[in-house]
């Protein structure tokens, strides 16, 4: 690229950090599409092996691979489209299915995609998810006849995008191992069903990632009961003036320790639960929401079911900070009790050693008189 003489060079990550915001655009659909996602969670190992995975896959369709650094890539293949994108903890492959006029969940798009690929894909599913875009119409203009779709369960939905759309979901695993979305347009434009469908998407992957702390905390509930327990037990014992300062100054010392493990072990877990539930409150705000009669909207689904638990989350992140805080406060004044003791002892020691420094000096006189007078009588 060309640029004037008159300023400076480049950055040498300008040009990357510049088209950083147009990496991910979503993909542009032709309505009716089958679609599905698959979210995985990998290790470090894993991802070695995640790229080279999806280039195989392109040279069995002669499709352009990814570059060896890429954490993203969208392609179109025979009978279907996928975008593969890698996140900090796991990747997602969204496949899509245009012109597809089956009936919802009759077919999936994933059926497209090679099994023996599939079934080699790494890491572990934490996601996934079929969805169906088809046109509105009078057989689905009740909230009885989408349940159908949905097993018979609860639907969860509203009109969104300003109403170019409606959604559809009941947030449970079928009997096929996937979740399930139908979205019925009224006058959704390519690129607006794209970015519909991706913000469904992304509501339900990072919904389940942000309730992967969940089970931590629950874990850590009774460990952090205990330790509240034992520091008030050793302020206690402090507050005595029969203490024995040196001793609760190692348990105190001790119980920092633990706690501080904690804190240090899982506070990525409990900080990323927070970053996850942020960016579902904003998706579920960019849907636009509008309610339909009798139904609960998506918004009001995450707020009652989904808060509590990210509120526990930080709940518990908050008490170990203010246990740790504590903790600290205690050891200061504990500290100070025994620097205040050893400092007495000290002073102590001083004037004793003081007390003997005369009597040894008295002493010394008394034997320096009673010389004088041995050696007078003598001469």
């Amino acid at each position: 690229m060309t640029k004037s003489s008159r300023i400076p060079d480049n950055h040498p990550q300008r040009f990357k950090l510049h088209n950083e915001v147009h990496a991910r655009a979503p993909i542009s659909l032709t309505l009716p599409v089958r679609s599905t996602v698959l979210a995985l969670i990998l290790n470090d190992e894993e991802k070695k092996h995640e790229l080279t995975h999806l280039i195989s896959l392109c040279e069995r369709y002669g499709i352009i691979s990814p570059k060896e650094d890429a954490a993203h890539f969208s392609a179109t293949f025979d009978s279907f489209k996928i975008r593969w994108e890698q996140h900090g903890e796991f990747s997602t492959y969204s496949f899509f299915v245009l012109n597809s006029n089956e009936k919802p969940f009759s077919k999936f798009a994933l059926e497209q995609v090679p099994t023996d690929w599939l079934n080699q894909l790494p890491g572990k599913i934490i996601v996934a998810a079929h969805a169906s875009m088809i046109e509105s119409n009078s057989e689905l203009s009740t909230p009885e006849s989408i349940s159908e779709y949905f097993s018979s369960n609860a639907v969860i939905g509203a009109e969104v995008t300003g109403g170019a759309a409606q959604a559809y979901t009941d947030f449970k695993i079928h009997a096929d191992g996937f979740s399930r979305f139908l979205i019925l347009n009224n006058h959704l434009k390519p690129a607006q069903a794209g970015r519909l469908l991706q913000r469904l998407f992304e509501i339900e992957i990072y919904r389940v990632m942000a309730l992967l702390t969940f089970p931590i905390v629950k874990q850590l509930a009774p460990k952090l009961n205990e330790a509240d327990q034992q520091l008030i037990t050793i302020t206690n014992a402090m507050a005595r003036p029969d203490s024995n300062d040196a001793k609760l100054l190692d348990e105190l010392t001790t119980l920092a320790a633990e706690v501080e493990n904690n804190i240090s072990t899982h506070q990525y877990r409990l900080g990323a639960a927070n970053a996850y539930y942020n960016i579902v409150g904003q998706r579920t705000e960019d849907l636009r929401e509008v309610r339909i009669q009798g139904l609960q909207t998506i918004g009001e689904f995450m707020k009652r079911r989904l808060e509590p638990a990210i509120d526990t989350c930080t709940s518990t992140s908050n008490r170990f900070n203010r246990l740790s805080k504590r903790i600290s406060n205690a050891g200061q004044l504990l500290r100070t009790r025994v620097d205040i003791t050893i400092e007495r002892q000290n002073q102590a020691l001083l004037t004793s050693m003081d007390l003997r420094a005369k009597m040894q000096l008295r002493l010394q006189e008394t034997v320096e008189g009673l010389s004088i007078v041995a050696i007078t009588s003598y001469v």
